[in-house]
């Protein structure tokens, strides 16, 4: 989150988001290891992840957090990928980042409270 809020402060769009999407999977899959199984499937689909072990959650997850989950998944960069980082580097505007930066801070403060 740290990176996202630095890269925010740059004016970087595509890697606010990017951050994003990196600081929410890193603390779903701790989540994972907590509540289902110690082996965290390769994958960067955070709804894929949560929905494996949303049953065993004290609370329920929202939709408006699950649409942001699904958001942040085309945000996912492959480094191998350079036309594709300089697509999405012009589809993401200031207003977009700085909203899904937002949203993304408000998930993940309430990830935190999932910890046992």
């Amino acid at each position: 989150m740290e990176t996202a809020k630095a890269m925010d402060a740059s004016g970087r769009w595509l890697y606010v988001v990017f951050m994003c999407q990196q600081a929410i999977e890193k603390l779903v899959k701790g989540l994972y290891t907590l509540y289902a199984d110690d082996n965290v499937p390769k994958t960067h689909n955070i709804t894929f992840l949560i929905r494996e072990f949303e049953n065993k959650l004290p609370v329920a997850v929202t939709e408006e957090q699950y649409d942001l989950f699904i958001k942040l998944r085309a945000f996912y960069i492959n480094g191998r990928y350079t036309d594709f980082k300089r697509k999405m580097s012009v589809a993401v505007n200031e207003k977009e980042a700085k909203t899904i930066l937002q949203q993304t801070k408000e998930a993940f403060a309430w990830l935190q409270t999932l910890k046992l």
